[in-house]
């Protein structure tokens, strides 16, 4: 798999990954998640290729103070070849090359095959409680 930053004509591939992975909600327009993280290190969103299709992605920020990873998927039909793996290792790396101290991405709570892959990656729960508050609405 090739790790590149995203296309713009990788955007329907892209959307059809994170649906068949069922990471879009109603109240996420993932048209205007890809635009909006367009504007803000754009280099850090990250896209797997196999055969030149896209097969994987990670949006990556770095705050100044801590890193953060969304829509991380792997087509379906790939998991399990170490793709999510590697993906993730250079977001990492990217991350470190930033100066970048601390990772933090958010699962859903019932997801437990991905709580279970991030924990063989090194990852635990933070003490901590995600709250967020919408500021400007998709829908």
């Amino acid at each position: 798999m090739l790790i590149r930053p995203f296309r713009p004509e990788d955007e329907p591939c892209v959307i059809d990954l994170w649906q068949a992975y069922g990471l879009t909600r109603p109240w996420n327009d993932p048209r205007r998640d890809i635009a909006r993280k367009l504007t803000e290190q754009p280099e850090l969103f990250l896209v797997g290729e196999a055969d030149g299709q896209p097969v994987a992605t990670a949006m990556v920020g770095f705050d100044g103070h801590r890193g953060w990873v969304y829509y991380v998927a792997v087509h379906p039909e790939l998991q399990g070849r170490g793709y999510g793996r590697v993906l993730m290792a250079h977001a990492e790396q990217l991350l470190i090359e930033r100066g970048c101290p601390k990772i933090n991405l958010l699962v859903r709570t019932g997801n437990r095959a991905v709580i279970d892959f991030y924990g063989k990656l090194g990852y635990a729960p933070d003490e901590a409680v995600s709250l967020g508050k919408r500021l400007i609405p998709d829908i």
